[in-house]
């Protein structure tokens, strides 16, 4: 991995959520924001700045304190509250150069909407799913993105700007008990308003969908092996090389409806 190259003092900004353990469902520092702040620290050390919108009485907070910071500020804000407007005037009144993010949250909503309104609402570029950020040098960063197959796609990107960070990103430091108790949490009252469309919403715990199997008729035991492991082949379709393009638009639209995409 390079040296990061930065600059004399960075501002970086790490937004942090309350996390859900996948199996307990017990609080626990949300995996990806975890990483964020992992990031946030090589950009910027101590300077980094960590900003939580909610329940601010929550004991996870501090296992982000225990990775380091000296200060968490703390935004307190009701379960109905819009986090990304009191996000907006934190950042308008402490401006950062880079603002980093897990992908979604842990618990909650987790659209993962919230970096992109945030970034739309201040008027910054979005870079989604970054693995490192290589430099940080007379107003611009270079980040490495993440995409699939473990490929990475190197862009060069304006300060100020929004970040996702993705799991491909340094895996977070253990954070430390005693660092996590000392660590201040700056607690303030967030001018935030109600989130009309959640109010309608019913939330339930989610449940896997079953899949469909498939009825192999095979009269060997190697036979019922060869029907589970073999590669699925293509149902139908064509390959349209000749004709006009409204030829070929014609049998696009003709697919979309036929799967119901397009009614």
């Amino acid at each position: 991995m390079p040296d990061v190259k930065v600059n004399p003092n960075p501002r970086v900004a790490t937004l942090v959520s309350v996390g859900r353990h996948p199996e307990s469902g017990r609080a626990r520092r949300a995996k990806q924001d975890a990483r964020a702040v992992e990031l946030g620290l090589k950009m910027a050390g101590t300077a980094c700045r960590l900003v939580h919108v909610g329940d601010t009485t929550e004991p996870a907070l501090r296992h982000y304190l225990g990775m380091g910071l000296p200060q968490l500020s703390a935004l307190q804000a009701g379960p109905d509250a819009d986090a990304v407007p009191a996000l907006a005037r934190h950042l308008n009144e402490h401006p950062a150069d880079i603002v980093l993010t897990g992908i979604r949250a842990e618990s909650g909503e987790a659209s993962g909407m919230v970096p992109y309104l945030l970034a739309e609402r201040l008027g910054w570029p979005l870079v989604s799913r970054i693995a490192d950020i290589q430099t940080v040098e007379n107003g611009v960063a270079d980040v490495l993105q993440a995409l699939p197959g473990g490929q990475r796609r190197l862009l060069r990107v304006s300060l100020p700007f929004v970040a996702t960070v993705d799991d491909a990103a340094s895996e977070a430091r253990q954070y430390a008990f005693g660092p996590g108790r000392r660590g201040e949490l700056a607690i303030s009252v967030a001018d935030t308003t109600v989130d009309e469309d959640r109010q309608g919403w019913q939330e339930m715990p989610a449940k896997p969908r079953p899949k469909r199997l498939n009825v192999v008729k095979a009269k060997s035991a190697a036979d019922r092996f060869k029907a589970a492991t073999a590669k699925p082949q293509g149902q139908g379709g064509k390959v349209i090389r000749d004709g006009t393009d409204r030829e070929k638009a014609e049998a696009i639209m003709t697919l979309l409806v036929a799967e119901g995409v397009v009614r």
